[in-house]
């Protein structure tokens, strides 16, 4: 991969949050020096909302934190046992989440030497940063802003990667988030200490990765830069199986390249600056979309990270169980028999391994578990059946439309550039068709009830148990079907369930 230098940029300084008048006012008001670092001076300059408001302050953190707390109508909280970083949690009508606060170990210079990349090693003294030329005053010993100019991400020392291994992991994500590449030196450290990345906790490297999964339009590149550093495989050993496993002919890529491609076709899909009604080669255009999408994948699973990125992560993870089930049978056939089922389970593991919680965990393998379900619920060339559709909606439950824009992405990496318009109009169809249906098609309990649990217990003399859920589900799948449409013949449908001798087992 080239880490050559792009093209210089111009940087469009962005005006910094209001917030930073009243904590002007506050240190000026105690006598400490202080300044702003990292992230929101990085992002200012870029032009870019700055989220996050770092401040060094001369002075104990923890005791500022409490009096800037105070001062600003927040609560202060010790972020870290071991260093002193207070966090100052704001409330909403502040315009930012927080403040974190750190006690100088040295003067300022000596403190922005000890940063990650020289990206984040720039400063402001707190009362420029109140300022509209704020610019003029940007402390940088590093050579950062020149960086941002050239789209680099680059190491500020020899030794500062290893003073901290999740930095290994950040490098990548800056250049994914920022769209910048990693200068030589950098990409070469980075490289020759790889594997160090397990030595930091499981939970910093999860939000790591996650935020570069989050990364708009361009995880494709992270997942690709990370692999070419050696990364990909030190946080996620399984995926090195996946290399070079070769795949049926109607698969461009090998297993591995195809996992990484599915992400990329996530991103595309959503897109956001896509014009899907005029795309050139109108085969995004004919992915179904619905109303609300973006609210609806934006939407939060777990640690603190949406459906999108959640679906990105499960598009690398999908056939991670592929090499470990492959057949070739005497036809010379290939084969990933239970694939699905191998690779939910894979997946639960290395989530768990990363301390995802356990909503995402379960997410994220019930949609591996699923992946196939949408082409196999008919005949080609056919539409499901209302029983069809039900069972799906049933059995993925709060992934089924997460689901179904996997399996979109996963036809797209599948085929790869012999795509062919007639069948790729038919699977959007399909899906369209699957996700429309999912509209009327809803789960047992949003269905209107013709029958419940006393119901039965009461007209058949049984006892509550598994069984009565068991012989519930029967009468709704017939309903969705639509083989039933009142009390009197859904305990009908019971009653020829017992006298077959079943329970609905």
């Amino acid at each position: 991969m080239d880490y050559a230098p792009v093209a210089p940029r111009l940087l469009d300084a962005k005006p910094l949050s209001p917030l930073m008048k009243p904590i002007a006012d506050f240190f000026r008001a105690k006598g400490i020096s202080a300044y702003l670092v990292g992230g929101a001076v990085r992002d200012a300059l870029m032009g870019r909302r700055a989220d996050d408001i770092d401040i060094v302050a001369q002075s104990d953190a923890l005791a500022v934190g409490r009096d800037l707390a105070d001062a600003l109508g927040g609560r202060c909280l010790r972020l870290h046992d071991d260093w002193e970083i207070a966090r100052v949690i704001l409330p909403p009508e502040c315009g930012a989440t927080h403040i974190d606060l750190t006690t100088s170990a040295g003067s300022i210079e000596q403190d922005l030497r000890r940063r990650d990349f020289t990206i984040n090693a720039m400063a402001l003294p707190i009362e420029a940063a109140a300022r509209a030329d704020y610019r003029r005053f940007v402390l940088d010993p590093c050579g950062g802003m020149q960086d941002l100019r050239r789209g680099i991400v680059r190491m500020t020392s020899p030794n500062a990667l290893r003073e901290d291994a999740l930095r290994l992991l950040r490098g990548a994500r800056f250049a994914a988030q920022f769209d910048f590449a990693i200068d030589h030196d950098t990409a070469a450290a980075i490289r020759q200490d790889a594997p160090m990345i397990i030595t930091a906790a499981p939970e910093r490297i999860r939000d790591e990765f996650m935020k570069l999964m989050r990364t708009p339009n361009n995880a494709l590149y992270g997942v690709r830069l990370l692999d070419d550093l050696g990364l990909l495989c030190s946080v996620i050993p399984e995926l090195a199986d996946a290399k070079d496993v070769s795949q049926p002919k109607e698969h461009y890529w090998d297993v591995f390249n195809h996992l990484v491609e599915t992400v990329g076709w996530v991103d595309r899909l959503f897109c956001a600056n896509a014009d899907y009604t005029d795309c050139a080669d109108k085969t995004l255009s004919l992915a179904p979309r619905f109303e609300d999408i973006d609210e609806y994948f934006g939407g939060e699973v777990g640690d603190g990270f949406d459906r999108l990125a959640y679906l990105k992560l499960t598009a690398l993870l999908h056939d991670v169980a592929k090499p470990a089930t492959k057949t070739i049978e005497a036809s010379g056939r290939i084969r990933f028999i239970g694939h699905h089922i191998d690779g939910a389970d894979m997946a639960r593991d290395i989530l768990t391994r990363l301390r995802f919680s356990k909503r995402g965990v379960t997410h994220i393998a019930g949609m591996i578990r699923q992946h196939l379900r949408p082409t196999q619920m008919a005949q080609k060339g056919e539409m499901p059946t209302a029983r069809a559709l039900y069972r799906y909606y049933r059995d993925a439950g709060d992934v089924a439309v997460d689901t179904l824009y996997l399996n979109i992405a996963d036809y797209l990496a599948a085929r790869g550039p012999l795509l062919e318009h007639r069948d790729w109009a038919s699977h959007c169809a399909l899906i369209r068709y699957i996700l429309d249906a999912g509209k009327l098609q809803k789960a047992p309990e949003s269905l209107p009830r013709l029958v419940n649990g006393y119901d039965i217990m009461k007209e058949f003399s049984l006892a509550p148990g598994p069984a009565i859920g068991r012989l519930l589900d029967v009468a709704y799948e017939a309903q969705a079907g639509g083989d039933v449409t009142t009390r009197a013949q859904a305990l009908e449908l019971v009653k020829s369930s017992l006298e077959r001798g079943g329970d609905g087992a």
